[in-house]
């Protein structure tokens, strides 16, 4: 898909006020042009070029009405400190705290440019042997599609910059308060569970099966880590050249400190097998080459290599990160139906719900992942 689209209906930014507050920020804006980026299904993300430099805006989606939910200060003062200490993440420049700029909070930040695997990754082979960055793009295509011992160097790469997140010296980063680790694993069940409650539309008998096993089944924190909570490739960005060096850690909003093995649990939840149907694993953010090359247990073992963790309960984070992310699907569907966003996107979002719903319920029934 194409990085970069005309913004969607109803999200569009006030440019003469952003001008304003881009002068006072950065200096006078002769020339500033908006764009959407096409990926994100939460906080809304802008290219803003600012006579030809680039950065990048983040809000909160509109409709939104849990401030904590989108905190934009807290992920702008969070990537300040983390991105002194850990390089995939993106520097902040400039909060604005001023709603009535363009409707939010809202800050801008570097602009991080890199690969992002999505989809059938469908790159145009390059006609024009001068083009390095299409030759660049025609050559990792390739590669992904014919070499499963590169597919693998990807994922390992992709686990190793996980495990060196976890690995953070929590003092160094200045981050030690951002979370409270001490029961942190049940009040993310129960917490999660009460956001499925507020955003439920219809019955999903096996989701809610689903939420009740969690519920009497959660294991002590196995530690403290800073955590991603939504790491993804969707949201890796990727050198072209070399795909195994990872640009950019990209979507901060729900970092905190918290059980390293939760953060895992979200990623293998995101992970779909070839068995779960083309619905599910040709979704567009779906990393489709390497999820029908490259297992579950596959990512748990190289975590394993790469963190030095034991591993235990698995099952019970790998079904919590599932639901998870139905309960974040759920949430942008309610939105949907109330009106709240017109983004076609997520009209067809209860299906995806119901999905993972029955692939929590497969898990526990098996026993494994």
């Amino acid at each position: 898909m194409p990085e970069t689209l005309p913004v969607r209906p109803g999200e569009e930014l006030d440019i003469d006020r952003l001008r304003l507050f881009v002068a006072g920020a950065i200096g006078p804006a002769s020339d500033v042009k908006i764009e959407q980026f096409t990926g994100g299904s939460s906080n809304l993300t802008y290219l803003i070029t600012i006579n030809g430099a680039e950065y990048v805006l983040r809000r909160p989606p509109f409709g939104n009405t849990i401030k904590t939910a989108h905190d934009m200060r807290r992920e702008f003062e969070v990537l300040s400190k983390l991105s002194h200490v850990y390089s995939p993440a993106p520097k902040p420049l400039y909060f604005c705290d001023d709603a009535n700029v363009i409707g939010s909070e809202f800050y801008l930040m570097e602009r991080r440019k890199g690969l992002i695997i999505r989809g059938l990754v469908t790159i145009p082979e390059a006609d024009d042997d001068s083009n390095a960055e299409a030759l660049a793009l025609a050559k990792a295509k390739q590669d992904l599609e014919t070499s499963q011992a590169f597919r693998r160097e990807v994922c390992i790469s992709f686990t190793r910059n996980l495990a060196g997140l976890h690995a953070l010296d929590l003092r160094v980063s200045g981050l030690a308060d951002l979370g409270k680790p001490v029961g942190y694993n049940r009040r993310q069940v129960e917490g999660w569970t009460k956001r499925y409650i507020a955003a439920k539309t219809h019955e999903l008998v096996e989701l809610e099966k689903a939420i009740r096993w969690l519920n009497d089944h959660i294991p002590p924190e196995s530690g403290a880590s800073l955590i991603h909570n939504d790491y993804k490739f969707d949201n890796i960005m990727l050198d072209p050249n070399d795909l195994t060096r990872i640009t950019a850690v990209l979507d901060w909003e729900m970092v905190t400190v918290g059980d390293p093995l939760m953060d895992l649990g979200t990623t293998l939840g995101y992970w779909m097998s070839p068995d779960v149907g083309d619905e599910l694993i040709n979704m567009p953010f779906n990393p489709r080459v390497l999820m029908e090359n490259v297992t579950r247990r596959e990512l748990v073992e190289m975590y394993i290599e790469a963190s030095g963790r034991d591993l235990p309960d698995i099952l019970f984070y790998y079904v919590f990160g599932t639901f998870k992310i139905a309960v974040i699907a759920q949430q942008i569907y309610a939105r949907y139906v109330r009106g709240s966003t017109k983004d076609k996107r997520f009209a067809e979002f209860d299906r995806f719900v119901a999905a993972l719903g029955r692939i929590s319920a497969d898990a526990i029934k098996r026993g494994s992942l």
